[in-house]
């Protein structure tokens, strides 16, 4: 199997998903890429100053740029619609800054929780050694570095925004899909055309302010392999147990479409029925919120390693 490396290049950059962006890169099933991200927002450097608008960004073609800088795509050759693209996570290291705000976003959103009077910005030191993050006013948290958009292109000519999550993974946002996963997402085009981007540092289930801590990557190791059929919808194997999605404007509709996509893995898993699975969902699958500020509301399913016996 081949090795490749892929930077934040302009030919490797782009702010939107489509099934007509040029591949920056051919690779075969089983090959390893390995990404090097701008942090979500593009910017080249830490901010000077804790407000939005500091720092060095890339420069965007817009609107085409108006979404996260995700770099790729990636043509695995041979994959094509209606099978899976499993996405082995096999190494995330990130940069030595981040930055997170609140107060920033989705009006809704800030409605909802009260923050309409301006941001709170946050500048970070990421001590990769140590494992944690530490804020320019002193706040300090574990590091459990993920990247927020793993995406294949949807079935679409026209640019699709990178900030909601659907079938094609996209803004995830999931805290669970930390180095050592395999997240499985189904093919809708030729060659799948996978990108990454979005990088953070550190999340709580439901990014529930307007952000995580936000950062580049200096390296994300990711091994590609095309499978023979579909889960449907994104599905995970995580060190912390199986992951399935539910998405929707709705909170609720997006917990129901989780435990179902569950309900479905776990046939496929254990064979069982579909009510069988369902009862086995009630004591042992855990519904925990993804993420509340994307428009597009996530809940993630979790079937924990260990929790059921065979």
């Amino acid at each position: 199997m081949a090795d490749y490396f892929i930077g934040p290049e302009r030919a490797n950059l782009h702010g939107h998903l489509s099934n007509k962006i040029p591949p920056a890169l051919r690779i075969r099933s089983g090959d390893t890429v390995t990404f090097s991200t701008l942090e979500g927002d593009w910017r080249l450097e830490r901010p000077a100053k804790p407000e939005s608008s500091s720092g060095l960004f890339f420069p965007r073609k817009l609107p085409e740029d108006c979404g996260h800088a995700l770099c790729g795509p990636i043509y695995i050759e041979g994959a094509r619609p209606g099978m899976t693209l499993a996405a082995h996570l096999e190494k995330i290291v990130p940069s030595d800054w981040g930055w997170s705000r609140v107060g920033d976003g989705d009006l809704d959103h800030l409605r909802r929780i009260e923050c309409q009077e301006g941001e709170y910005f946050l500048i970070w030191d990421l001590d990769k050694k140590r494992g944690t993050c530490r804020s320019h006013r002193g706040h300090q948290v574990a590091m459990s570095p993920f990247m927020g958009v793993l995406a294949v292109a949807p079935d679409s000519v026209e640019p699709v925004s990178t900030h909601p999550p659907g079938l094609h993974g996209a803004n995830l946002d999931c805290r669970e899909l930390i180095e050592g996963s395999t997240l499985y997402l189904p093919i809708f085009t030729e060659g799948a055309l996978f990108s990454v981007g979005d990088g953070h540092a550190a999340q709580g289930d439901g990014e529930s302010g307007c952000t995580a801590i936000e950062c580049p990557m200096k390296e994300v190791r990711i091994r590609l392999e095309i499978q023979e059929g579909s889960f449907g919808s994104p599905v995970a194997d995580t060190p912390g147990g199986w992951v399935a999605f539910g998405f929707s404007e709705s909170l609720t509709d997006a917990s129901y479409n989780a435990l179902g996509n569950m309900a479905l893995l776990m046939e496929r898993l254990y064979g069982y029925e579909y009510r069988e699975a369902l009862s086995m969902c009630s004591v042992a699958v855990n519904l925990r919120i993804t993420q509340i500020v994307n428009g597009i509301r996530g809940v993630h399913a979790i079937l924990p390693k260990g929790s059921i016996f065979q």
